[in-house]
């Protein structure tokens, strides 16, 4: 685990956006060095994938950065927009595939959230008024816990490796 101590007293936006950027790598670098087929391996009875996890991760960036802050239709998000089905990883998709799919939805959530303000409000069908901060906060919980399932799976994977 890559210990987020490189910034640690700033002002509140930076320190959010270091630990949301800091969550994607968590989770990022838990499918790094996996095969194809260990990225794919069901070690728990739901569809939860190493890689699966990361493909959830690009939809969730779309889904609250683009669809519910940048206010764009979901037919103009830059990807799928399938919900719980965005677990799925095609067979024609890699590991690189969907490490860079994640990536490109950070990077265009960065994009629509730097020239917003940490209190402005969006509305969401299921939540209600959302703030960016509050956003934010989802999306580091959402990538932590996610990472943390991921590092399970891996060290699971890895385990199989030495027997």
């Amino acid at each position: 685990m890559n210990i987020p101590t490189r910034i640690t007293d700033c002002p509140e936006r930076q320190m959010l956006e270091y630990m949301l950027d800091h969550a994607r790598a968590e989770l990022i670098d838990t499918v790094r060095g996996l095969s194809e087929i260990e990225s794919r391996r069901r070690l728990v009875p739901s569809m939860t994938t190493s890689i699966g996890l990361v493909k959830h991760a690009a939809f969730a960036e779309r889904k609250w950065f683009q669809h519910i802050l940048g206010r764009l239709p979901e037919s103009e998000c830059d990807g799928s927009m399938a919900g719980e089905a965005s677990f799925v990883v095609s067979d024609q998709e890699t590991v690189a595939d969907v490490i860079a799919e994640f990536e490109r939805a950070s990077s265009r959530a960065r994009t629509i959230a730097a020239n917003i303000d940490l209190d402005a409000t969006r509305q969401h069908p299921a939540c209600g008024t959302v703030s960016l901060r509050w956003i934010y906060l989802l999306m580091i919980q959402e990538f932590a816990r996610h990472a943390g399932h991921s590092d399970i799976l891996r060290e699971q994977t890895d385990a199989t490796r030495q027997t």
